[in-house]
């Protein structure tokens, strides 16, 4: 079977609906049914399925993904959006630059950006609305903003291009960092021209800010400490030594149950199964993909697809610049029609070997393709973080994505900067 009926079958599974992990599943398979002499037999593709799930690094996302809901549920983004509030409110487009701030810190305790979305825009989007901002605007930010989740550490995405690129996740999280805060100072200053010109309704946004300050700054910090203090510990212990990126989202869950359970008081005992079993729900999809992609990944190595269109591309674009631009529009168009998960464990093996023949860092490539599809988050038809902020509000899809596009091109603006100036990326390394 040739590679184009491969990729075209598995077009028309997606096309048809069929749940992505099937559809990987699929196009694994029929490569060894229709030629016997092919290597990937079906009892080869099996093995690849488990082999790829049995790894020690994988077990921290289902414990990332944990955390996030425990935090989810516990409020912890209410905490702290309070102390981010209480500094930047009065300023001009200050509580739409509390959220972003918002989104940065609880991307720092998720790694997930629909995460990050649903705990941060069902506590911020009413505040916004209270205050005269605009439900579609307010509705956009938080979407845009969620994206951060996955690019600043720690981030599930790093950890699923660590394991198909071998590169180390504690390198990718630390040079997560930087274009993090980059694309949140961009989106802030958009927002900061959006209502300079626009204007804001100071009368509302005053009386809640003084409400806030009202109770000192002692008190709003101490509410929000334990809260701050959460990416502080889990980015401490990796980088300290104390602890790998899967032993520190360990500990991050049972960090979350503690300040959640008895600091907070946020969640009662009886609560936590139902937590349990909805982490489980969010990571069972998650597994089923991981382990068809690892299977794909390995059968188009074997049909030599990474060499063959290593080969083309480096051939049709010989000029460095324009080659990684047409990888970023690559990105950015699979994105937009394909979860983060299975192209990034199927993209890797095909582009990384072309970014570093023409000498760019392991490293600095995964953040950019990172980047490139958590632009995919607020992008059409599969925009999750669309879905989720549009299910806060009930606001339609399209009328968050026109809403979202100034901020989308301001994503790009950064990711366009990350793309040509490595020292973004490996600064910290």
């Amino acid at each position: 079977m040739s590679v184009g009926a491969v990729f075209i079958i598995f077009a028309l599974c997606l096309l048809i609906a069929v749940p992505v992990s099937i559809s990987l599943g699929i196009v694994s398979v029929l490569p060894g049914m229709f030629d016997s002499s092919f290597t990937a037999s079906g009892s080869f593709v099996i093995r690849s399925m488990v082999g790829g799930i049995d790894s020690f690094p994988l077990l921290a996302v289902p414990m990332f993904v944990l955390a996030g809901i425990i935090m989810a549920h516990g409020q912890i983004s209410e905490k702290l959006f309070d102390v981010f509030a209480y500094f930047l409110g009065k300023r001009t487009a200050g509580m739409p630059c509390a959220v972003i701030v918002t989104c940065l810190f609880y991307g720092a305790i998720s790694g997930s950006a629909p995460a990050t979305v649903a705990a941060v825009g069902s506590m911020t989007i009413p505040i916004l609305m209270e205050m005269g901002y605009e439900k579609e605007f307010s509705t956009a930010i938080v979407a845009v903003a969620g994206g951060l989740g996955v690019i600043i550490p720690p981030s599930i995405p790093f950890i699923m291009f660590a394991m198909a690129s071998g590169a180390s996740v504690s390198d990718l999280f630390l040079a997560g960092i930087i274009p993090g805060l980059l694309i949140g100072f961009i989106l802030m200053l958009y927002v900061w021209a959006y209502y300079k010109k626009h204007g804001e309704d100071k009368e509302k946004i005053n009386l809640k800010i003084d409400a806030l300050h009202a109770e000192g700054f002692g008190k709003v910090f101490k509410e929000s400490f334990w809260a701050i203090l959460s990416p502080v510990i889990i980015l401490g212990c990796i980088y300290s030594g104390i602890a790998s990126p899967t032993e520190a989202a360990v500990i991050s869950v049972f960090y979350s149950l503690i300040i959640s359970l008895f600091v907070y008081k946020s969640i009662k005992p009886r609560e936590i199964w139902g937590i349990c079993v909805e982490a489980m729900k969010t990571f069972a999809p998650i597994l089923f993909i991981l382990a068809a992609s690892v299977a794909f990944s390995r059968v188009l190595t074997l049909m030599q697809v990474p060499q063959t269109v290593s080969d083309w591309i480096l051939t049709h674009f010989t000029n460095e610049i324009i080659l990684l631009l047409v990888i970023d529009i690559f990105l950015l168009l699979v994105g937009m029609v394909m979860d983060t998960t299975p192209a990034i464990l199927i993209l890797t093996p095909i582009l990384l070997p072309i970014v570093t023949s023409v000498g760019m860092d392991p490293i600095h490539f995964g953040v950019m393709m990172v980047v490139n599809l958590a632009v995919g988050f607020v992008t059409p038809p599969i925009g999750v973080n669309l879905f989720v902020a549009s299910s806060l509000t009930e606001v339609p899809v399209m009328t968050i994505a026109r809403k979202a596009i100034p901020m989308i091109i301001a994503f790009l603006i950064a990711l366009l900067l990350i793309t040509y100036i490595p020292g973004i990326s490996l600064a910290l390394l």
